[in-house]
């Protein structure tokens, strides 16, 4: 029996190593071997450039996977929605685990709900995919709110609220559950009202494409219907060719009769961030049986949007 460490390439950040640290201990455990973490940083950690301006895709991935390559660690663990939606031949997705809430969630001073926030409130985020959503909301509403493109991690993000720069900011759920955070959320974003980013709150773990032994190991740890789900929602994403930094919101629904899943629902949307001009459109249908039936879900609702003018938002995306 191998005893021998298994190296995990992580980024430095809390959240990375948290969610790292999660997925090495499941990994210890399906392979009876212990597993370290190598912490290496990437671009998008360094660059003080908000990420529209830095082309967002692969920006937290490419050092991970150049590592991988050098053969300096042995496998990775990745956010799945800061994923390229094109996989490298050299690289195999081995697992993605169980999901988390993909739902995004507002932290407020004064506890506040997002629809509850006064007029003119200043709310914090660094996605134009937010922004765009949020904005559209509030104008559909009536409501009187003002997005501000910020960076930063977790702690920096709330401290904009705890020190009074800004009224709220937009996170993923995902993330503050997986750093014990969750307890500062004062109000859930509904999916009707913000759609996740494509795979958020998915975790991807990848390792060489010629290591059969260790992407067997590593497959005990996924789950078919989050696959499934996330693969259609990537590549609704890539058929719009739009990049993990554009204003674009996908999820897929598992939907169920009692204990039975019986179909499965993909919505998406893109649109302008000033929440002027929006394409949303979904579609239902059963649940894919096989990957190319995800691909061609994805690519069969991002045909409708691009018929309904998603191409022309799509160059706003960098504002």
């Amino acid at each position: 029996m191998n005893d021998k460490a298994l190296r995990l390439g992580t980024r430095r950040s809390k959240l990375a190593m948290a969610q790292s640290g999660q997925v090495a201990d499941a990994v210890s455990q399906v392979t009876g071997r212990p597993v370290e973490l190598v912490e290496i940083t990437t671009y998008g950690d360094v660059s003080r450039e908000h990420l529209a301006q830095i082309g967002g895709t692969g920006v937290f991935v490419t050092a991970l996977r150049d590592a991988l390559v050098r053969g300096e660690v042995d496998f990775a663990v990745h956010s799945l929605k800061d994923l390229p939606t094109t996989q490298p031949e050299e690289l195999a997705l081995a697992a993605i685990p169980l999901r988390e809430d993909p739902r995004d969630v507002i932290v407020a001073r004064d506890a506040l709900k997002f629809t509850d926030l006064p007029r003119g409130a200043r709310i914090g985020t660094g996605s134009p995919r937010r922004m765009a959503q949020l904005n559209a909301y509030a104008r559909a509403h009536g409501l009187d709110i003002e997005t501000v493109a910020i960076r930063g991690n977790v702690d920096t993000r709330i401290r904009y609220v705890h020190d009074g720069e800004l009224d709220a900011v937009v996170l993923a759920a995902a993330g503050l559950n997986r750093i014990g955070r969750i307890d500062e959320v004062t109000d859930f974003l509904s999916v009707d009202t913000v759609l996740p980013a494509p795979g958020q709150g998915a975790l991807a773990i990848e390792c060489t494409a010629d290591n059969a032994d260790l992407i067997a190991a590593l497959g005990e740890l996924d789950d078919p219907f989050t696959r499934v789900a996330v693969t259609a929602e990537r590549s609704l994403l890539a058929a719009l060719e739009a990049g993990c930094s554009a204003p674009v919101g996908a999820l897929a629904d598992l939907l169920t009769d009692g204990q039975i899943v019986k179909e499965m629902r993909l919505r998406g949307v893109v649109g302008t961030t000033d929440g002027t001009r929006t394409v949303q459109l979904s579609t239902t249908g059963p649940v894919p049986e096989t990957h190319e039936q995800a691909l061609a879900l994805g690519r069969e609702l991002a045909a409708e949007m691009l018929a309904q003018g998603a191409a022309g938002l799509m160059g706003e995306r960098a504002q």
